[in-house]
């Protein structure tokens, strides 16, 4: 049997790597924005089942990695309609977005308005204007995840 301190020495060190490895992901969704999300890639590259991915990045960043994704592509736009004339094809492939209805809506969703009236206001110099994403993010509905106070079990008196 291990002592408590050292077991909670071990448990430490544990928590410090995987800590590292979802560092990594973060780090490499932020680099690989304008790719597709392979979760099971990114799962294997820090060693983890992909769902322990999906859950250890919640807890670590607050949002999944789709999720995360998704607010850097949006903030990558925000970027590319401050500087320039985009229209909203050009900046979705820019930023790697599946779709421009997908940005469009992910993008409004995010930035509290469509892209086009976020360019026209950047263009004219409004102050006040959001360079990051400051809304709330929601759970995607695609891939069916919970949002992370959601009860997942009722329990019965």
């Amino acid at each position: 049997m291990c002592n408590p301190a050292l077991r909670q020495a071990l448990i430490a060190a544990h928590r410090l790597l995987e800590l590292a490895r979802l560092r990594r992901v973060r780090d490499r969704i932020d680099r690989e924005y304008t790719r597709p999300l392979d979760v099971e890639a990114l799962a294997r590259d820090a060693d983890m089942p992909p769902g322990q991915l999906g859950r250890r990045f919640r807890d670590a960043y607050g949002l999944s990695p789709y999720a995360y994704l998704t607010v850097r592509r949006v903030e990558h736009a925000m970027a590319l309609l401050r500087h320039g004339d985009h229209g909203p094809a050009e900046l979705g492939r820019a930023v790697g977005c599946p779709s421009t209805a997908v940005l469009v809506a992910r993008f409004t969703e995010l930035a509290g308005m469509p892209p086009g009236v976020y360019r026209r206001l950047a263009a004219a110099g409004t102050p006040g204007l959001p360079w990051r994403v400051t809304a709330p993010v929601p759970s995607s509905s695609r891939n069916g995840e919970a949002t992370a106070n959601a009860p997942h079990l009722a329990l019965l008196p």
